[in-house]
């Protein structure tokens, strides 16, 4: 395959971009593939339910909802940075340059210090949901639905990537949209993982290809499969001390207000390559109500933790910096982007998973503000988390266009006994 230039990306209309987008909005809903089985009358859900749209315009610095947010004393949030429209996942390369992907609208951006201040920059696109960005070695991997770029010492180029190294043959992922924009990383034992989401809401999959996690050798060779019977998870991350992989994964849609829930789960060295149980067993041991077989959650690894129905959990990071206090060192930070299969919303906020010498995790509030719980009304969608040199940590604002640094002053925290309740 020839190599995709700059040109050929920029080339793609903004037409094809708004197409693209309305496509996989409504793939979201019931009957919009064959395969699928789900039952949505069963549900008893709103069938008036739908997406909600994230916009494709720049958000006015002065309505990014930084004053909305809530943290634990002695935590800050300030707007790090803005303009770039769906923003979501962020990696940082070696001479400070933040990459952000994205998904519906297509785009890959570079955000950089100039002249003391922070510009942003479309790197690419015309891509189909690049969500998906690795650094390794000053190179920029971009991974979009069935295609894997390397933009070599992307740094020195960001006026100019040049044409990529084209590794999509390689990688042989499959076509398919639904659920399927990508999320990878290299984990501790250098291979590159990979996430390849389920092609439905609830169905049958082929195991060999849909709802599992991929490892693969650098160049896209050497591909094994990690954890299968996993619908759609868009982060993941190793417990710096085990090295164990956690993922958060998204339950599926039109089975209830109530549920399934999110799940947070655990890849241990017994459980490589098991079977974490979609399409027939959900969250702490579910059945699902559409596909029925026999003994559906028999041999099925349980959660570390749920993280609430239909709050949309993506971006998890062990933090392992300095800036925080103690109690927060090796502890997960997971961003909820917030439901749209739900009545009354959840979600939109930053949780912390605590995890527990039996392999579990204690779910506790981190940063919230920007879910209206009375009003049933958000104002922001967390994403993705990086932590930067200092020890502070960058949240990406999806509906902002927006990320947020958040810093720790222990001269600012108020003592546990004269907090106000």
């Amino acid at each position: 395959m020839a190599p995709l230039s700059r040109m050929t990306l920029a080339a793609l209309s903004v037409a094809s971009v708004v197409s693209l987008a309305a496509g996989s909005a409504l793939a979201q809903f019931p009957g919009m593939s064959p395969i699928d089985k789900t039952d949505p009358a069963a549900s008893k859900q709103d069938p008036s339910l739908k997406g909600h749209a994230v916009p494709p315009t720049v958000t006015p610095i002065e309505k990014i909802p930084v004053g909305k947010l809530k943290l634990p004393s002695g935590f800050k949030a300030d707007i790090w940075s803005s303009g770039h429209p769906g923003g979501r996942t962020m990696v940082q390369g070696p001479k400070g340059t933040v990459f952000m992907g994205s998904r519906i609208i297509g785009r890959v951006y570079a955000i950089s210090e100039k002249d003391g201040r922070r510009v942003v920059r479309t790197l690419l696109q015309g891509l189909t949901q690049p969500n998906g960005l690795v650094m390794k070695d000053g190179s920029l991997y971009v991974l979009a639905i069935n295609k894997v770029l390397r933009f070599d010492d992307i740094e020195d180029k960001l006026d100019n990537p040049g044409d990529p190294v084209d590794m999509t043959d390689k990688f042989n992922l499959p076509p398919e949209l639904h659920h399927n924009w990508k999320y990878a990383a290299f984990g501790p034992d250098g291979k590159l993982y990979v996430q390849v989401g389920a092609n439905c809401n609830i169905c049958e999959v082929n195991p060999g290809i849909h709802a599992q996690i991929r490892r693969y050798d650098a160049d896209g060779s050497n591909m094994e499969i990690v954890a299968r019977g996993v619908r759609n998870t868009v982060g993941f991350d190793w417990h710096p001390v085990t090295r164990e992989l956690w993922f958060t994964d998204n339950g599926r849609d039109w089975a209830g207000d109530s549920g399934p829930q999110d799940e947070l789960n655990r890849v241990s060295k017994a459980t490589e390559g098991a079977n974490y149980g979609f399409p027939y067993c959900h969250a702490n041991g579910s059945p699902d109500p559409d596909i029925k077989v026999p003994n559906a959650c028999a041999g099925v690894v349980m959660p570390a933790a749920l993280l609430g129905p239909h709050t949309a959990a993506l971006g998890i990071l062990f933090y392992t910096g300095e800036m925080f206090p103690k109690g927060y060192q090796n502890a997960a930070f997971i961003a909820r982007r917030g439901s749209w299969n739900k009545s009354q919303k959840a979600g939109y906020d930053v949780v912390v998973a605590r995890t527990t010498p039996d392999g579990k995790a204690r779910i506790e509030p981190f940063m919230t503000g920007l879910l209206d719980e009375k009003a049933n009304e958000f104002f922001g969608r967390p994403t993705y988390l990086l932590q930067m040199k200092d020890g502070s940590l960058l949240v990406s604002d999806e509906q902002n266009g927006a990320t947020y640094r958040i810093t720790y002053d222990a001269k600012a925290a108020v003592p546990a006994k004269g907090r106000r309740k």
